[in-house]
């Protein structure tokens, strides 16, 4: 299985753990992933306040570099390059006008037969359970988690077109698959305040204390999510020393990927005791 890949900035900066765990993974899925050449920030939600247009023509750039290497399915591990991806993706698909200003612009013609997709999606659908339960050779038996999706994952539903968006279960069902049990919670897609907080922190802090405090509640020992600015704030506002992974991280775990333990380092909240503590360190 082979696929074109958008790995966005935070791959190789605030989320390397995120980007070297999923590298890990796929590798033993079987799974070629083909970095495209000369990619740019999707522009997140800096250019979408901003400038309409160019929010939409930095994920065309990238979306002509993933036509020009045809490599497959183009695929996004995280969540808001994702949603900015899909937006561009509707807009030229759907507004004729739109398409064609934004082909002049980044000067390339639009294919609409590239699908965009996101990991998660890839991991659970494009290579299945199944795969997936073949490759675990240490099950995450007691590990209880809480599934956070976001808001950008699943929504616009019409824009995304990716699993529920009010009870999203994607997530859900690969942690089942490696060993590991969701809890059952009403905060999955509630938002984490991504960019707000570079300028509201202490808002910031209020919206992750519910998320994270509603996670406890629940019952989880961990949160687990597929979006680097939503792990960051997860862990950085929070005073409840909850550890915060990446799916791709525990299936690492579940499939004894070899030093993996270099990812926890990249943690504010080390989740090194937890695991530990279950057996699965």
């Amino acid at each position: 299985m082979r696929f074109s890949y958008f790995p966005g900035c935070t791959d190789h900066s605030t989320s390397y753990e995120y980007g070297r765990s999923t590298e890990a993974v796929l590798e033993k899925l079987g799974v070629e992933l083909v970095e495209i050449e000369d990619w740019n920030c999707c522009g997140a939600a800096a250019t979408h306040s901003l400038n309409h247009l160019l929010s939409l023509c930095l994920p065309a750039r990238n979306i002509s570099k993933a036509q020009a290497a045809q490599a497959g399915p183009l695929v996004v591990p995280c969540a808001g390059c994702f949603n900015m991806l899909k937006r561009t993706e509707f807009a030229m698909k759907h507004d004729e006008v739109k398409r064609q200003e934004i082909e002049e612009i980044v000067q390339f013609t639009y294919d609409p037969s590239l699908e965009i997709l996101a990991l998660i999606d890839v991991v659970l659908n494009r290579v299945g359970l199944d795969q997936i339960r073949q490759k675990v050779t240490k099950p995450l038996k007691g590990l209880k988690t809480a599934c956070y999706y976001g808001c950008a994952l699943v929504r616009h539903p019409k824009i995304t077109g990716l699993d529920d968006p009010e009870n999203p279960q994607y997530i859900d069902q690969i942690m089942r698959a490696i060993g590991a049990e969701p809890v059952k919670w009403s905060y999955k897609v509630d938002c984490c305040g991504a960019d707000l907080a570079l300028t509201y922190g202490n808002i910031v802090q209020k919206m992750v204390g519910k998320i994270v405090s509603m996670a406890k509640e629940a019952g989880a020992d961990c949160m687990v999510t597929s979006c680097g600015l939503c792990q960051a704030n997860l862990e950085m506002r929070q005073d409840m020393a909850l550890p915060i992974f990446y799916f791709t991280e525990l299936m690492g775990v579940a499939f004894d990927v070899e030093n993996r333990e270099r990812w926890w380092r990249k943690h504010v909240i080390n989740p090194k005791g937890l695991l530990e503590t279950l057996g699965l360190g």
